[in-house]
């Protein structure tokens, strides 16, 4: 399973807030993305200057590190888009995806509104905090017209102000009946 979770308009950012703050907001941006990949079961493949590359052996647990970096960032000056997509690649020179899903996944990605995760293919294996919002067609780049592609968000009620995340103050995960804390919590 693969997912590309890029910053939106980071160039607007920089130019907006400066570098000093642009390279701040990357360095909160990386350690959220390797603090909720390693609990989550995903790991972090590439960084991709403002984005990231994601692999994971499971849908659900991935799916959950995207939503969950989504909601840590959405009251922040900037936000981010995901995409996310599963299925057989080849392993190319020991780091190195190469195949379909993994350019479907970067493609979503770049379709995906700032705030929005697309997923192909997955509806099974989404976590009972993510909900599926609708399905979409996407025009991807060099691909074509993409059907079934569902459009996922966080279900507002897995979430409450119990104490402080890494990234944002106010924000802590209380998924509904599960610990948050364990790689298994989808």
């Amino acid at each position: 399973v693969f997912a590309f979770v890029d910053v939106c308009g980071f160039t607007k950012y920089t130019d907006r807030y400066g570098a000093h703050a642009a390279t701040e907001m990357l360095a909160r941006f990386r350690s959220a993305c390797r603090d909720v990949t390693a609990r989550r079961g995903a790991r972090v493949a590439k960084w991709l200057g403002d984005g990231v590359m994601l692999v994971g052996t499971e849908p659900g647990p991935v799916i959950a590190t995207v939503a969950e970096l989504l909601l840590r960032f959405r009251d922040d000056a900037f936000e981010i888009h995901a995409g996310v997509a599963a299925g057989t690649v080849l392993l190319f020179e020991g780091d190195d995806y190469i195949g379909r899903p993994v350019n479907l996944a970067a493609r979503l990605c770049e379709a995906a509104a700032p705030g929005e995760l697309l997923a192909l293919d997955l509806d099974d294996d989404v976590p009972e905090w993510v909900r599926r919002g609708g399905s979409v067609t996407v025009r991807a780049m060099g691909i074509g017209d993409v059907a079934g592609v569902s459009q996922l968000r966080v279900d507002e009620g897995a979430w409450a102000s119990v104490g402080p995340s890494p990234t944002h103050p106010s924000l802590a995960l209380v998924a509904s009946g599960a610990d948050a804390s364990t790689d298994d919590a989808e």
